[in-house]
């Protein structure tokens, strides 16, 4: 069996699809699974030791039109690849399109309600409930084709072979991701600074680490400089693989909603997760509800990028960098 699952960001997404592979493998052991991926997460999946292949998404590409007539030429040369299986979790027009054009022998996904995807599919899944977590809603797509779903799995195993390391593996430390795709999600800076801080008054065995793309630079710089010579900076030093390795490193995460804080989940780092804006039941740390430190406002969770109360981020500054201490002290 040959089957092609369709989920090509962010990397978050990403990452709660990848149980229904593991779990596809388990039910059918000799089935050849490719992957449809935007290219700047390609290496997250590059060694996965339950994929055949990858299939590259270009977005760059959609903004000519060489660009676009490559892509096409990409969905022709998938259909010489004459899949069984074409499984779309993104639900978009995009991802239904590129499926369908695959002509696999059966095309199942989730039914978001949006841009007419679900009208491509021959097994439509819509979410069980409003409240269901996306990766329970990966599974339910998994289920409809017959795939066992209760079984055990290992969400994101380590690579064979050498893997980047944090130096002094043996230091408790605790890793930093002040990033989010949208600025609304992002708890402020400041308390950051001052979580660092505190921390290492409080417990002078700690290192701190802190991850994030290089657009996070300038925010993050400001944050190391509270903890001095007990901090490493790996903005924007890091690939893919490598963060994932350093926050299996460490001994607790503390993460806005972000990509890095669903990887967290993924290897089962104790995590404090600060939530706001989004909607932690959808999208929350999966299976992980005491991690979660959010507050009750009436506009939380507005599930937009930019805030429009007069308070901008209320919803994150209102958790308070003390706080955030103590979780962190007792996930130790």
């Amino acid at each position: 069996m040959k089957v092609l699952i369709l989920k090509p960001s962010s990397l978050g997404d990403v990452i709660h699809a990848l149980p229904l592979l593991r779990l596809l493998k388990k039910s059918y052991p000799q089935a050849e699974v490719h992957w449809w991926i935007e290219e700047s997460l390609a290496p997250l999946l590059e060694a996965d030791p339950d994929l055949a292949a990858l299939q590259i998404f270009r977005r760059r590409n959609w903004g000519s039109p060489l660009g676009v007539l490559r892509e096409i030429r990409s969905v022709a040369g998938l259909r010489r690849e004459r899949y069984d299986w074409v499984i779309d979790l993104q639900g978009l027009a995009r991802s239904a399109w590129f499926g369908w054009f695959s002509r696999g022998a059966v095309m199942a996904g989730v039914d978001s309600g949006r841009e007419g995807a679900r009208g491509l599919y021959d097994v439509a899944v819509p979410r069980p409930s409003p409240e269901t977590h996306a990766v329970d809603w990966n599974l339910e797509v998994a289920r409809a084709l017959g795939v066992d779903i209760d079984c055990d799995f290992e969400w994101l195993p380590a690579p064979v072979g050498t893997a980047f390391k944090l130096p002094d593996p043996g230091a408790n430390w605790v890793a930093i991701c002040p990033g989010a795709r949208w600025p609304n999600k992002r708890w402020p800076t400041e308390h950051f600074s001052r979580l660092v801080k505190e921390l290492l008054e409080r417990d002078k065995s700690l290192r701190i680490v802190i991850l994030g793309s290089a657009g996070d630079a300038e925010s993050n710089r400001i944050i190391s400089q509270s903890a001095q010579d007990s901090c490493l900076d790996l903005t924007g030093k890091t690939s893919l693989p490598e963060m994932v390795e350093c926050l299996r490193s460490a001994r607790v995460v503390v993460a806005n909603d972000s990509g890095p804080l669903h990887v967290a989940v993924a290897l089962n780092r104790p995590l404090v997760a600060l939530y706001g804006p989004t909607h932690a039941g959808r999208t929350g740390p999966y299976g992980m509800p005491n991690s979660l430190m959010r507050t009750a406002l009436p506009c939380a969770p507005c599930q937009v990028p930019t805030c429009a109360n007069p308070v901008e981020r209320e919803c994150l500054r209102v958790i308070s960098p003390p706080t955030v201490v103590d979780a962190v002290l007792a996930r130790l």
